[in-house]
């Protein structure tokens, strides 16, 4: 069986580095090969990686909610490779992202249960996206102590600027740094905000839930 996992991708080389140092990490879990993918704008690119395929394949998305690539551009791309594949969904929301999230924070200084605190994300077009971000939110408040509101730098959604006030803390609910972490954390402390945590990045955690997420998309493969 092989691993593939598939993030976004970004121009930036530290961005793509963490897709790649967590795909290591969940491979030497599991003690499988494991190749990270991307999207768009890095090498290499999942459709590439994906069409050649001849054994077992487990493909875990690195994105953290459904939208267009989850529904509509990673099955197209897996269907059309063919061959012994099964996609699974993506990893967020999920407690153990949110446990991440809750640990950047107080390494950036945060004191829990203290301040309004905003969770900002990418955001998409899909309205199942904004049913995900409520859902991460939820998860967070719960570590929080209090209610997460929510936030989008692009398509459905209210920006920062109309959601964090002075005083706010903010999580950025990005994997990676690159384009959308540097708005998150400019438009985050225009806004007001005294606080903006690190992106999730590579954490163990994080490649504990890819591993997991492996083994039971290979259970469901190997059933069919």
């Amino acid at each position: 069986m092989r691993l593939v996992t598939v993030a976004h991708g970004t121009r930036r080389t530290s961005g793509n580095e963490v897709a790649r140092e967590l795909t290591a990490a969940a491979g030497e879990r599991l003690g499988v090969e494991a190749v990270c993918s991307y999207v768009e704008l890095s090498d290499p690119l999942f459709e590439t990686v994906v069409a050649a395929s001849v054994e077992p394949t487990v493909v875990v998305p690195l994105l953290l909610s459904t939208g267009f690539h989850v529904r509509q551009d990673l099955p197209r791309m897996a269907e059309a490779a063919g061959g012994p594949l099964v996609l699974g969904r993506p990893l967020g929301p999920h407690q153990r992202i949110a446990e991440v999230q809750l640990a950047r924070l107080v390494s950036a200084g945060a004191s829990v249960g203290s301040g309004r605190l905003v969770l900002v994300a990418a955001g998409s077009s899909d309205p199942l996206a904004t049913r995900d971000l409520t859902r991460a939110a939820e998860l967070l408040g719960r570590l929080w102590g209090g209610p997460v509101e929510v936030a989008t730098l692009s398509a459905l959604g209210r920006r920062p600027a109309e959601v964090v006030r002075p005083g706010d803390v903010v999580s950025p609910y990005l994997l990676s740094p690159g384009y959308f972490a540097d708005r998150a954390r400019a438009e985050s402390l225009e806004a007001g905000a005294v606080c903006v945590a690190d992106v999730i990045g590579p954490d163990p955690l994080v490649a504990d839930l890819i591993a997991q997420r492996t083994l039971a998309l290979d259970a469901v493969r190997r059933s069919a």
